[in-house]
């Protein structure tokens, strides 16, 4: 089997850690890492597959200096903006997590269970797209294929891992009664209607993400979708609320079967002995697990999911890992 070198830029993040640790994990063929870093980092050593590798600092230098096959990004748009552009033309495949490229036209936006496809269209960069939006549409792909959805209405409930190490510092560190230094207002004990910025029509950043994201990974612009995102004090895993209406009429028993037989959820969901799932059970899982599933009796055609996944495993490493495994299999 052909073996590859494998950057990973942002290697000493919360979410660069842990590709690290999925990559391991799926015994991707990695020959060579290369673990990308700020300066403050650089010189320092990171382990992986019973090996150690020096951490790089990130320079267009020391990037045009490296034969790299593949490049995870999971360092900011900012420094994707810099840098993925720089790898694509050294001839490296880039995966990137951030929000930068993810709305481009030419750039695959890609859920591996879902528009694998597009993974054919990359000339250099593919984009991972929102933790929160991941695990949606693993659930929503199926329904839409074999019903067809008119409206989505998403309420998310986002761990403070989410908002990345300064984000979990803030729950940690909120417990003991400090000051939120990441977030407006404390976060323990509270839930905030606000991630990421507020935008002039009173919806955040985020809710616009999910909403132009999922239309973009099912390629239907004609979905209507409104969101509500909302942080809680919760460490890893984001919970959603989805409220599904369909063009035709449909049964949950119907909903129940479809996502049943799909590949990459798990269906958790008897209510009467109290089975359903919650992000602190399901945390450091790959699967989007799925539960509560019933008929919305206030329109015609309605269905409400609750759907869980852990944010930092399948709402971004491991997703931007199993697009690096389609591409090697295609290879």
């Amino acid at each position: 089997m052909k073996q590859y070198t494998v950057a990973v830029v942002g290697a000493t993040g919360m979410v660069g850690r842990k590709m690290l640790q999925v990559l391991e994990e799926r015994k991707v063929p990695v020959i060579e890492l290369v673990p990308f870093a700020s300066k403050r980092s650089a010189g320092g050593k990171i382990k992986f597959n019973g090996k150690e590798f020096e951490i790089v600092e990130l320079t267009e230098e020391n990037v045009r200096a490296r034969k790299i096959d593949f490049a995870l990004f999971s360092a900011g748009a900012s420094v994707s903006k810099q840098f993925a552009p720089i790898f694509a033309e050294c001839g490296a495949v880039v995966i990137d997590n951030s929000s930068q490229w993810r709305m481009e036209p030419n750039i695959p936006l890609v859920v591996p269970e879902v528009n694998p496809h597009a993974i054919k269209k990359e000339s250099g960069i593919i984009a991972n797209p929102n933790c929160s939006t991941i695990q949606a549409v693993v659930a929503l792909a199926p329904l839409h294929r074999k019903f067809g959805i008119k409206r989505i209405v998403y309420s998310t409930y986002q761990a403070v891992s989410g908002a990345g190490l300064s984000g979990y510092n803030d729950l940690a560190d909120g417990i003991n009664g400090a000051a939120p230094k990441k977030f407006p207002l404390p976060i323990f004990g509270n839930v905030l209607p606000h991630i990421d910025v507020f935008l002039p029509n009173g919806y955040t950043k985020e809710e616009e993400k999910m909403i132009n994201e999922t239309r973009k990974i099912l390629g239907d612009q004609t979905l209507r979708i409104t969101a509500t995102t909302v942080r809680v004090p919760v460490y890893y895993g984001h919970s959603e609320s989805i409220n599904i209406e369909f063009k035709t009429p449909v049964t949950a028993k119907q909903v129940r079967e479809a996502l049943e037989n799909t590949k990459g959820i798990v269906v958790m969901d008897d209510t009467e002995k109290g089975v359903y799932p919650t992000p602190r059970e399901l945390a450091d899982r790959d699967e989007v697990f799925v539960g509560r599933i019933r008929q919305d009796e206030s329109v015609e055609s309605g269905v409400n999911l609750w759907v869980v996944a852990d944010n930092i495993r399948k709402g971004a490493a491991t997703n931007a890992v199993q697009i690096l495994e389609h591409i090697i299999a295609e290879r």
